[in-house]
């Protein structure tokens, strides 16, 4: 048996395990930070002060939610086929301005795509659109309709347009962005129009984004349209604030427990439609 000698050792000292790193000590907060935390638990404190709220109230919150539960067990089912009526002018609210919507944010969203604008200027004007669309809320799109076209299922058909325009216009315009060059370029090479490179290999690429960004604006507009008809743009909305007004309690929790199941199953329908639509791979890159 041979031993290294003396000279390999030296040359290859054994490798040593140096002591362990302590663990890294946490900075402290930057004094800006510290200051907006401070100005922001300012502001609550102040607002707290200022309005007055009463301690007194919050206990007797639970005496006036029994007597609401009180009131409203059994459910009035009498009146069920007019809550139907009511609550169907709501998916149909939900469901034509969603169409609309959607069908209004494909150019806007070819506009807003860096990839697809015409002039890079206007891809900013659009997405300012958007971004102002989609900051102003349902609610009081359907308080500007109801001005403008007076009460009923129109104002809430126009506000739900044009939210679910802000909303899915976004996503539409950065799933485009993200289709690659390759069949773009290749369309191109044989010299096609713009019309034709959206029709050929953008829209084709985005579909599957497209269409699970559309049912989830659908899901999210009847959501909102039963919320619309509170403020006068039809569908079951009057019918709950009526009878909350009327301090008819069993009729109101009918008509929750109706808005619950629908939404439920919308929820379900629009999941059951996606998987079997996109399957599963696609679904995963789409959301």
């Amino acid at each position: 048996m041979t031993y290294p000698s003396n000279d390999v050792a030296l040359r290859n000292p054994p490798a040593t395990q140096g002591p362990p790193m302590a663990p890294r000590r946490s900075k402290p907060p930057r004094w800006s930070t510290t200051v907006i935390v401070v100005i922001l638990l300012g502001i609550s404190v102040n607002g707290l002060i200022r309005m007055d709220i009463s301690i007194e109230r919050l206990f007797r919150a639970p005496e006036n939610v029994w007597r609401f539960l009180s009131g409203a067990f059994p459910p009035d089912a009498q009146r069920f086929p007019n809550f139907a009526e009511a609550m169907l002018e709501t998916i149909e609210i939900a469901l034509i301005g969603t169409i609309i919507g959607v069908v209004l944010s494909v150019p806007a969203a070819l506009l807003a795509a860096q990839n697809t604008t015409p002039w890079k200027p206007l891809a900013h004007a659009v997405r300012f659109m958007l971004t102002s669309l989609r900051a102003i809320p349902d609610l009081v799109w359907a308080l500007i309709f109801v001005m403008a076209v007076g009460l009923g299922p129109l104002a809430g058909i126009l506000a739900i347009a044009v939210d679910v325009i802000g909303f899915a216009g976004r996503f539409f315009a950065e799933r485009i962005e993200e289709v690659e060059r390759g069949p773009i370029d290749a369309l191109r090479s044989t010299g096609a129009n713009e019309i034709s490179i959206v029709v050929g290999a953008v829209l084709p690429a985005s579909f599957a984004s497209f269409t699970a960004t559309s049912l989830y604006c659908l899901e999210k507009s009847i959501r909102g349209a039963t919320v619309l008809g509170m403020v006068g743009a039809g569908g079951i909305g009057g019918e709950l604030t009526t009878a909350f007004t009327l301090r008819q309690f069993d009729t109101a929790f009918a008509i929750i427990l109706m808005i619950l199941v629908v939404v439920l199953l919308a929820e379900q329908l629009s999941a059951m439609v996606r998987r079997r639509m996109l399957g599963a791979d696609q679904l995963t890159r789409a959301v």
